[in-house]
């Protein structure tokens, strides 16, 4: 059976999978399409589309871009995208950025807590440019503080825990101008995510739609069957692409796998033509 994954991450952001190494994951799981959304870097595609070529597998470039949502994040995935946009990299670079700003003070507050780290074997261990907090979570459990990244996130890095510190972020109107700006079609990623202070849901994608979000991640490892029904009643009520993808990262995310998520996720292929017709009208 054939499967398409249209969120996956790999070692150009916050994953522990090289992009060629994604691909052969990705085959193994009769992944025949899948998109590379790596967090605000976009360096991971080629090499994913290279490999994808060697291996009858079709890679659409993308990426995910947090934004600033009431005291939260609200996320935006971005599909088909011009990789090269002189405008977006500027974007995505100063987005790396207030990263590095932000971790040394989230690494002095774990020493000031009795941790032994440092943001070198952070960025050591990252080994790219898009650095974060999955990465410091990461160290972490290296060094047996915790023994995965959930508890590293609920104890120590999360909002209101004793190393968050806030980050730097455009607002979601602005994430979706950069994407379209780009030529790409901007998707609110994983709505069971994200944390409504007034009014609904549906109030916030009908405005987010205004702003120019053109679909909603549907499918989704940790979706229940009902949050699936509900968000593809609501893409159609607002006359919104659908789409879906697994969030696969690797060991931060060890249960989820590519293509399948936690094991029943399930993204209909059907929905990457109406995306590439989207697309093609741009």
């Amino acid at each position: 059976m054939s499967r398409l994954d249209l969120h996956l991450h790999t070692t150009h952001s916050d994953g522990s999978f090289t992009p060629a190494e994604v691909i052969d994951l990705a085959q193994k799981a009769g992944v025949t399409a899948l998109a590379i959304t790596d967090h605000d870097i976009t360096t991971g595609v080629s090499e994913a589309v290279e490999a994808g070529r060697e291996r009858g597998i079709e890679v659409i470039p993308g990426i995910e871009i947090s934004s600033s949502f009431g005291n939260s994040e609200l996320h935006i995935l971005g599909y088909f995208l011009d990789c090269r946009d002189e405008r977006l990299n500027e974007r995505m670079a100063t987005l790396r950025e207030s990263r590095h700003r932000r971790n040394p003070q989230i690494i002095e507050r774990l020493q000031a807590a009795g941790i032994d780290i440092t943001y070198d074997e952070v960025r050591a261990l990252a080994g790219t440019e898009s650095v974060g907090r999955p990465h410091i979570a990461r160290v972490l459990m290296e060094k047996k503080v915790v023994t995965s990244a959930k508890e590293a996130f609920d104890r120590w890095l999360a909002e209101g825990r004793p190393a968050h510190v806030p980050r730097e972020l455009p607002t979601p109107a602005e994430a979706i101008q950069w994407i379209k700006a780009a030529k790409g079609l901007p998707v609110l990623a994983h709505p069971t995510w994200v944390k409504t202070t007034e009014g609904t849901l549906t109030d916030l994608v009908r405005q987010l739609k205004a702003d120019g979000l053109d679909g909603v991640e549907v499918h989704y490892s940790t979706h229940t069957p009902k949050q699936t029904r509900d968000y593809l009643a609501l893409a159609k009520q607002l006359d919104l692409l659908v789409t879906g993808g697994s969030d696969f990262h690797g060991i931060t995310k060890p249960d989820i796998s590519v293509g399948v998520g936690k094991g029943a996720l399930h993204i209909p292929v059907s929905l990457l033509d109406k995306l590439k017709d989207a697309a093609a009208r741009l």
